[in-house]
């Protein structure tokens, strides 16, 4: 397990093979700051690490929509942890059948529950927990989590080409790896390298870490502008998407999803505009064109 995020004195940490997210989803929470996903490296049903130390105070089943176009569990569940880092303030998890109960004490690493593919994900959604840091006394709502910041403000380098080897294919997307060591997909914020975190352009806006974080300005990548920054945060900005497409072999792609990587060995996810449509081989090296309208 690799600290990622330590905010209001609380360490949340993330399987070093894993990934994690702070923008990559469209729930209230990941636009405000306060919103983590964190992306096991397991199968919908493995075993999902705990990220971070503390009591279990509330187990609760909820009540979760149909997949759309897909088969989800009827059910997500919503765990609350009191931390040990910072006893003033809950952890909030989602989208686990836990396998702790109230009053069990909890350790970073320590198996937590199986990931469920829940209804709230879209049909190219990898199983993940999702996180917030709240106040006791507001700990449920969608809204209202303590801003997150990332703990080690990387940079990843600024290529000039979107290429890599399919290292995994299935149905819904295909994941290619960059030839870089890196915290995630780099780009170009006001002049500064950043990382992009988010799914592009399909949500409408994305995430860029950078350690001076700016109010205003341009996200570029590949040279070409993509996203205005309209809010600074600590360590990263969140940026409206301008008209822009990706495509494979003059196909257009839904787009990219794009998370960081603790092991510096980044991954990015091809979500094609319908499923079985992306026309690749596993081991076959790719490369995307970035059209900019």
């Amino acid at each position: 397990m690799k600290l990622i995020v330590e905010s209001i004195g609380v360490k949340i940490h993330c399987p070093i093979d894993g990934r994690f997210a702070f923008f990559n989803s469209p729930y209230p929470a990941h636009k405000e700051n306060a919103g983590l996903d964190i992306y096991p490296n397991v199968d919908f049903g493995g075993l999902a690490p705990c990220p971070v130390d503390g009591e279990v105070m509330l187990v609760r089943r909820i009540k979760s929509p149909a997949g759309s176009g897909f088969e989800a569990s009827d059910h997500d569940t919503l765990i609350l942890i009191e931390n040990a880092d910072n006893p003033e303030t809950v952890t909030k998890l989602l989208h686990l059948a836990p396998i702790v109960k109230v009053g069990d004490i909890v350790n970073t690493g320590d198996p937590i529950g199986f990931t469920l593919r829940s209804g709230y994900y879209g049909w190219g959604t990898s199983p993940h927990i999702h996180l917030e840091l709240r106040s006791p006394l507001d700990p449920l709502r969608a809204r209202g989590g303590y801003n997150l910041e990332l703990k080690d403000a990387a940079k990843s380098e600024v290529i000039d080409e979107i290429s890599g080897l399919v290292v995994h294919l299935q149905s819904e997307f295909a994941l290619i790896q960059l030839e870089t060591k890196s915290l995630g997909l780099g780009c170009i914020v006001n002049g500064e390298p950043a990382t992009l975190d988010g799914g592009i352009p399909y949500y409408g806006w994305l995430g860029a870490h950078i350690l001076n974080a700016p109010n205003s300005g341009v996200v570029e990548i590949l040279k070409k502008p993509i996203a205005d920054v309209i809010q600074g945060f600590k360590k990263s900005c969140k940026a409206k998407c301008r008209d822009f497409r990706f495509s494979l072999n003059g196909k257009p792609l839904l787009g990219l999803s794009l998370t960081l990587w603790p092991n510096l060995k980044p991954l990015i996810k091809l979500i094609p505009l319908k499923r079985n449509d992306l026309n690749i081989e596993k081991g076959e090296w790719v490369e995307l064109k970035l059209k900019v309208v």
